[in-house]
């Protein structure tokens, strides 16, 4: 039987949920061991309690319907998560023009690897939760991106591999603050002008969800559209082939300098149609979507 895992909101914490069509399964509580509340520890021994969530699945358990629960980020605190700059043409193209520069060359031409920055973990936030609009900040953008949640240890693995080391799939959005990205006082030509912790890891800086798709109920993460839409005006309409580094590069890369760990989450870059291509940025009362072609969709309010 297909299902998603989710993080539910309680009373005494987030729960790691199974969501079956549209119910909802305390997977703690249907198995009678507390240690599965816990998504994390769930993909701290991926393969072997896969098998048990299948197993769990098949038995048809009793849930309660999706709509009567709030969902949290499906990992509510990730370990790391690591963020693919400038990984489709066509956004570096717009970034490049909006700064007044030449469109950039490839990079597999220049011989250069994939590139990531690291947000907070604590910038993760539910899919359809209100985010609190981030004060000093006159130039909020939006990023449409896929997520990949790992759920194998994986250090130095080669790109034909990499994706066994995947768990599964969510949606992200990786909120920019652009008018932090910059310094103040500090000269164009210094190493220390940019400031990569105010312009991408405020709070709510990075909505996930709504929940991980298995990696194996997705046969080419690849070949998935992908769509974003402020207050239903599409702004980003892409899909993920376009991909600079692909999702195997991605791994590959990251796996040759440090390991990978279960529940790490690289967000894997974002289209053309991003905000500050156009002059245009998010304000209190804005509602984003984004949406992935079978991995659903989050929505988050700015208030």
């Amino acid at each position: 039987m297909t299902f998603s895992i989710a993080s539910m909101e309680t009373k005494t914490g987030p729960r790691a949920v199974l969501v079956i069509g549209d119910q909802v399964v305390d997977i703690a509580k249907a198995t009678g061991h507390e240690m599965d509340a816990n998504v994390l520890a769930l993909l701290a021994d991926f393969d072997a309690n896969l098998a048990r969530l299948d197993k769990l699945a098949a038995t048809k358990p009793a849930g309660v319907p999706l709509s009567s629960v709030t969902l949290l980020s499906p990992i509510p605190l990730p370990p790391v998560l690591y963020c693919a700059g400038s990984n489709y043409a066509d956004h570096a193209a717009e970034m490049a023009k909006a700064s007044g520069r030449e469109p950039p060359k490839d990079p597999h031409e220049l011989g250069q690897r994939s590139w990531h920055f690291l947000k907070s973990s604590r910038s993760a936030i539910g899919p359809y939760a209100d985010i609190p609009f981030p004060e000093h900040v006159k130039k909020l953008d939006w990023e449409a991106e896929l997520g990949v949640v790992i759920g194998r240890p994986c250090r130095n693995v080669s790109g034909d591999k990499a994706l066994d080391y995947v768990a599964g799939y969510l949606v992200a959005n990786d909120l920019s603050a652009r008018d932090l990205s910059r310094r103040n006082g500090v000269p164009d030509n210094s190493i220390f002008r940019n400031d990569w912790t105010s312009h991408k890891s405020f709070d709510g800086a990075c909505p996930l969800g709504p929940w991980i798709t298995l990696a194996r109920d997705i046969p080419d993460p690849h070949k998935l559209k992908m769509r974003l839409d402020v207050n239903g005006v599409v702004k980003q309409d892409s899909n993920t082939g376009y991909m600079i580094f692909d999702i195997k590069e991605q791994i590959a890369d990251l796996s040759s300098r440090m390991t990978l760990l279960p529940g790490d989450i690289i967000l894997t870059g974002t289209p053309a149609g991003v905000g500050n291509g156009r002059g245009e940025y998010l304000n209190k009362g804005d509602v984003v979507t984004v949406e992935i072609e079978g991995l659903g969709k989050i929505s988050n309010r700015f208030v």
